[in-house]
Parts: C-alpha cells; sequence; structure tokens
C-alpha cells in the first residue's frame, strides 16, 4: 500500500493529519461518508492526472443533476437521487478510471463496458490519454439520474 495525500482528523478535539491509504491499482481508502466532504476527501486523494479527472467528473454530475446525492461506500463515490436509489459511482484503477452507470443497459448509446455477467451495470474506462467525450457522459449522467438506481 502507498500513501495519498493527507486528510485532516480529530483527535482531543485538535486536528491531526492522517495519510490516506491508497489501495492496490491507487484508490484512495476513506471512510464512508454522505454529503460533499467525503466525496472531496476522496478525490484530493487520487493519484496524479486522475485527481483532475475526478473534480472533473463530480462537476458534471453535479451541473446536470443539482439534486443529486453524494456519498463515499467502499472506497468509491457514488452518486444518487433521492428516493430513486444510486445511479453511478466511480474507482481508481492503476490505469484508468471506471465510471459506472448501475443502470447503463437502459442508457442510449449504452456504455462500452460490459460483460454477461454485469446485469444492466455498465461503464466506462477513462485512461490519460483519452478525449472525455463530456457531452455523452452529461448525457448518460441526465438519463440514468431519471432511471430506478441501485438500492443495497
Amino acid at each position: 500500500m502507498t500513501e495519498g495525500k493527507r486528510r485532516p482528523g480529530a483527535t482531543g478535539g485538535r486536528a491531526e493529519e492522517r495519510p490516506v491509504v491508497l489501495l492496490a491499482g491507487g484508490n484512495p481508502q476513506i471512510p464512508k461518508g454522505e454529503g460533499d466532504a467525503p466525496i472531496a476527501a476522496y478525490i484530493a486523494a487520487m493519484p496524479g492526472w486522475k485527481r483532475d479527472l475526478g473534480a472533473r467528473l463530480d462537476a458534471i454530475v453535479v451541473g446536470t443533476v443539482p439534486e443529486v446525492r453524494k456519498a463515499v461506500k467502499w472506497n468509491s463515490p457514488f452518486y444518487g437521487v433521492e428516493g430513486k436509489g444510486w445511479f453511478l459511482y466511480f474507482h481508481v484503477f492503476t490505469r484508468y478510471v471506471k465510471v459506472t452507470f448501475f443502470n447503463g443497459l437502459a442508457l442510449d448509446p449504452v456504455p462500452p463496458g460490459g460483460t454477461p455477467r454485469s446485469g444492466d451495470a455498465r461503464w466506462l474506462d477513462i485512461h490519460e490519454t483519452d478525449t472525455l467525450d463530456e457531452a455523452q457522459l452529461v448525457s448518460w449522467v441526465k438519463q440514468a439520474s431519471a432511471l430506478p438506481g441501485w438500492t443495497p
């Protein structure tokens, strides 16, 4: 395991810096939590070029779905709509960031990633040298947020 950016923590009423552990592939290990703060901590701990991509993904989702609900679960940022479940999450891997749509099979066009075992989930793997098609991503986010999402 390696260490990424540091995150603030509280001990005895005073702030203390603690390292963020990067799991295999560079995915930040961030405690579960709801709201903007855990998402911001996750993005701040994303290594290298992935940090800017994480910030851009968050901005696209927030700009497309103003009432979005955010949480970090299982060391990944989740985005959802109250009463509909989670529609999207992303996860850091060594060479790319995977953006998964829980009901991706219902999107038009269907995102490229998927296997027979993935059910309705479909995803987009974004590598450092890829050009992000923001218009397509906005379309997928808009469609996904209107559909029933995943509820654990």
